[in-house]
């Protein structure tokens, strides 16, 4: 009773408001940062799913499914799972994780990310390991803390499956792929990414786990290092692209 008391106390002194629409949020939401009308507005891809990159499309457009965009590139990780759009409330809310300081919505995302892959049945424990993608070391100083790790840690707490967090490293800085095109994007990230402990992923299933999937130029660099280690196959989850 007196921590609740102490609890409305401090919300009606200290109030909050939603980082996306700045409303004022009612006392007693316990998911704080975001409020009910932004969170609601979060909708999920639907299938058919694109095996590739795993936005929807559209099924009679392409027999195989895939779409447009992964019909022409290859990719080195065998498929990728994205949970939700780019966009508005939650292209917002990830962008105030990353750059803001914010590291509270770290649950409020990987609670979306829990929620696709439940009710999508994705199938992540058929992997033995789930890899957070690794920040360059100057961009982890910078932010000090790794979203990707963020959201594997999580997924680890509810699916049961373990986090290999010193596999991959980033062997080289490279300039933010934000704001560039997708032909930029993939020679910015060529040979980023080294592996660390080759019997760790040698002859293993591989999770590799983001916060976006754009181009999957990130993704794919990713999964070739890790097939060059030896890795049986590479599988992909995102939040959101």
């Amino acid at each position: 009773m007196r921590n609740r008391l102490l609890q409305a106390f401090r919300e009606i002194l200290y109030p909050s408001y939603c980082l996306v629409c700045h409303v004022k949020i009612p006392m007693g939401d316990s998911k704080g940062s975001i409020c009910q009308r932004c969170r609601d507005s979060i909708i999920p891809f639907n299938p058919p799913f694109c095996r590739k990159c795993g936005r929807t499309i559209k099924k009679a457009a392409f027999g195989e499914n895939l779409c447009g965009e992964c019909e022409t590139i290859h990719f080195f990780f065998e498929r990728a799972w994205t949970g939700y759009p780019y966009e508005d409330t939650l292209k917002e809310a990830i962008h105030h994780f990353k750059y803001n300081h914010k590291p509270s919505l770290g649950s409020f995302l990987s609670g979306l990310l829990i929620r696709f892959v439940s009710d999508y049945h994705i199938p992540l424990t058929q992997c033995d390991y789930l890899i957070p993608i690794p920040l360059a070391q100057a961009k982890l100083r910078e932010r000090e803390f790794n979203q990707a790790r963020v959201l594997a840690i999580n997924l680890s707490r509810h699916f049961g499956l373990p986090v290999v967090d010193n596999a991959l490293y980033r062997r080289r800085n490279t300039a933010s792929q934000t704001g560039l095109d997708r032909s930029s994007r993939w020679k910015n990230i060529q040979g980023a990414f080294g592996v660390n402990n080759q019997e760790a992923v040698k002859n293993k299933r591989v999770l590799l786990v983001d916060d976006v999937l754009t181009t999957g130029a990130t993704a794919s660099e990713a999964a070739r290092a890790l097939k060059g280690a030896g890795a049986q196959a590479v599988f992909v989850v995102t939040i959101a692209g």
